[in-house]
């Protein structure tokens, strides 16, 4: 059985282009900082992002909680998005890793607005935990891959900024946002402290996430990466093939941003399914179930061959990436429509 796989912009396969270059990598001990392909792609990455410095990571989850310890102290307040990814998706690793408290402010499809925030934002008192680090996310995963403007990340930073707190950003899918835009991802980057992308996800590298920020953030952040167990060693094999992913796979991702908003519309025609289209702005497709069980639905998907995932009783999240095709597309709406007319 033929499998198309929506689950999620992880599941790619590296292309030739990123084998070719992992089989032939220049490596070293990249704890020693001899690995001259990891150093070439931290210095990539920094220059795309407009920082000093940038530090690969395994994963993005390990990039932003590096970055959480770096910027915080124990018992330091992190204020996020209500759904923010580092706060829902992180295995808790707020609490476990930086001892730190979250403070979570509701937004608008996961933006959240500069009055809030300033409202969020204690004054000191021995009774609070210190607000240190606001986190922002862009895209905005459990929002369904909504974007972030510059101009709202810059009102939220001047917000964070004058309070004494210092901004992350958690850019996983960061340049899909540029390319909705049609930006430079530096103008989405510019107002924040330090920022987080992944390799892994809509470039189809098959390992790696970068954090980037000034040189001395980055050398402090480097020895807690250290401390996670995250120091690698003849890392060039998996850097290689992000390096290729940079050079080669940003400007495809509009197609998957089109295959997205195509499956919005043609799983609008289906009465079963319910899609905020002002949602569908890059690569992410939220839907909700009219009526039934999502989990149930997507048992049934699964077996017909088109992996979905559920994130609620009701709701079901297509993800469209580069080993989707636009036939994928429409084969994956049909057989979604034909469930639809027999699930009760």
């Amino acid at each position: 059985m033929r499998i198309i796989d929506l689950r999620s912009d992880t599941v790619t396969v590296p292309t030739p282009a990123m084998r070719e270059a992992m089989a032939r990598a220049e490596v070293g001990d990249d704890v020693y900082g001899e690995d001259p392909t990891v150093v070439r792609l931290e210095e990539m990455a920094a220059a795309r992002m407009g920082k000093e410095a940038g530090l690969f990571c395994a994963s993005g989850t390990m990039a932003n909680q590096v970055a959480v310890m770096t910027h915080t102290r124990r018992g330091d307040e992190v204020i996020l998005e209500e759904e923010a990814h580092i706060y829902y998706y992180e295995a808790g690793a707020l609490a476990v890793l930086s001892g730190v408290q979250p403070r979570l402010v509701k937004g608008h499809r996961g933006m959240i607005d500069p009055d809030d925030l300033a409202r969020a934002i204690r004054p000191p008192n021995i009774h609070y935990p210190p607000p240190r680090l606001l986190c922002l996310e862009n895209t905005h995963n459990r929002a369904g891959g909504t974007v972030m403007t510059p101009a709202l990340t810059r009102a939220l930073a001047e917000v964070a900024h004058e309070r004494g707190l210092a901004v992350h950003l958690d850019g996983a899918r960061i340049f899909n946002a540029a390319v909705y835009l049609g930006c430079d991802p530096r103008e989405l980057t510019a107002p924040v402290d330090s920022v987080m992308f992944c390799l892994s996800k809509g470039l189809g590298a098959p390992i790696g996430s970068v954090l980037c920020g000034s040189r001395e953030f980055i050398e402090r952040a480097r020895r807690n990466r250290k401390i996670l167990g995250g120091g690698m060693r003849q890392a060039g094999v998996i850097a290689a093939a992000g390096v290729v992913a940079l050079e080669t796979m940003v400007d495809r991702l509009a197609e998957d941003h089109a295959h997205a908003r195509l499956l919005a519309d043609l799983l609008s025609e289906e009465p079963l399914f319910r899609v905020d289209r002002e949602t569908v702005q890059t690569n992410i497709v939220l839907c909700w179930l009219t009526r039934g069980d999502a989990f149930e639905f997507v048992r049934r998907l699964a077996a017909r061959g088109v992996k979905v995932n559920a994130t609620g009783p009701d709701r079901i999240r297509l993800v469209t990436h580069k080993d989707v095709s636009r036939a994928d597309v429409e084969e994956a709406a049909a057989i979604m429509k034909e469930e639809a007319r027999r699930f009760v």
